[in-house]
């Protein structure tokens, strides 16, 4: 918005100006000095008045500044934004393999809505993403979600060539995997542990065996949905793993005192991602027991004990959401074959999601 001191600046020009102009072509200097005033009057008025006519100001304003010109204040309020994301009209076909994205990396865009421009979300390139995670240190733990997570995440830095080995090796039923992607300085490993406990005791084991990954994303519930089915019981893993995972977050060098210690050095604490659990379609699932015990009343039970575990960053938690919910159920049916499991592409858009926030946090630019 036009600020007053450059009206005024205008508006002094006009009067100075204008008359000047005026005593080139003789005119007397009564009448310049009418036309001064009744100009000068004319737009001190217009000043004035201008605020409480909406429709005029915001035509300034929106002639005054292009989109790139607006400044966000304080970035930490776009991670509020992150999740504004809008899928276009295109169908994905329902027999296509449905971990290859390379014909949908434009079905999603960010929303075009005022405060989500502002934010300056962009999707990376590959080498804009390498960039951004040279020499660092990631893990990726927990079920089938999160080793579709670490597919999309590889596949944005490697090239199609080198994502041939990947997906087999990657693939191998419940196993871990490990890569370390030289020209980027990039290790990242998968872990596979598909229940909360399991992320609780890799988070101990963090603990005792620095350092600590750069960026932690992980995510847990579908396994403990089918095999338990016990809402409570998952919130109370999920308020043991949070305590874990809080302790990670103030470490001190010096191990024997708890807390802050005058000379002590502060170990870095990673980033740390929640991958929620994806909009699961009843009628899709490829069984019986699973379309009997994952079914919305379950869902939205684990969705509670999620939120009043308070193990995410909006609820005071540690770790920030990658909302595969949203996105997947936002995506549809035309981006999964059994109801759980979905195309890469909202995987893709995760972890761009991940990828922005990484930038906002670390206050970098690319």
């Amino acid at each position: 918005m036009i600020g007053a001191v450059q009206l005024g600046a205008v508006a002094a020009c006009v009067v100075l100006f204008v008359p000047m102009g005026m005593a080139g072509y003789h005119l007397s200097r009564n009448k310049m000095l009418f036309f001064s005033g009744f100009l000068f009057i004319t737009l001190a008025v217009g000043v004035h008045l201008m605020p409480y006519f909406p429709s005029v100001s915001n035509l300034v304003s929106s002639l005054s500044l292009s989109p790139a010109a607006v400044v966000v204040e304080n970035r930490d309020t776009c991670l509020s934004f992150l999740h504004e994301i809008v899928w276009d009209g295109n169908s994905i076909g329902v027999d296509e393999f449905p971990f290859n994205s390379s014909n949908h990396n434009k079905l999603w865009s960010w929303d075009k809505s005022t405060p989500v421009i502002a934010c300056g979300f962009q999707k990376l390139g590959r080498l804009d993403a390498s960039v951004l995670l040279n020499g660092s240190w990631i893990v990726v733990a927990g079920d089938s979600q999160a080793r579709l997570f670490t597919l999309a995440l590889l596949d944005l830095i490697l090239d199609s060539k080198q994502m041939e080995s990947v997906r087999i090796d990657l693939f191998k039923r419940h196993s871990d995997y490990q890569i370390v992607i030289e020209e980027h300085g990039v290790k990242l490993d998968f872990i596979w542990a598909p229940y909360a406990a399991n992320l609780t005791d890799l988070l101990t084991k963090f603990k005792f065996n620095r350092p600590y990954p750069d960026v932690l994303v992980m995510g847990s519930g579908l396994w403990h949905m089918l095999h338990f089915t016990n809402a409570s019981d998952y919130g109370v893993l999920l308020g043991s793993l949070k305590r874990s995972a809080v302790s990670l977050l103030p470490v001190f060098s010096d191990t024997e005192n708890e807390g802050p210690v005058a000379g002590s050095l502060p170990i870095q604490s990673p980033h740390m991602f929640w991958l929620g659990m994806p909009t699961l379609i009843q009628s899709l699932l490829n069984t019986e027991e699973k379309e009997e015990k994952m079914n919305g009343t379950m869902c939205d039970a684990y969705d509670r004990e999620l939120y009043e575990s308070k193990l995410l960053r909006q609820f005071g938690g540690p770790f920030l959401l990658l909302d595969i919910g949203s996105l997947s159920r936002r995506c549809g049916l035309r981006c999964t074959v059994d109801g759980m499991h979905y195309d890469n592409v909202v995987y893709e858009a995760a972890n761009h999601i991940m990828l922005n926030a990484l930038l906002i946090e670390s206050q970098q630019q690319i």
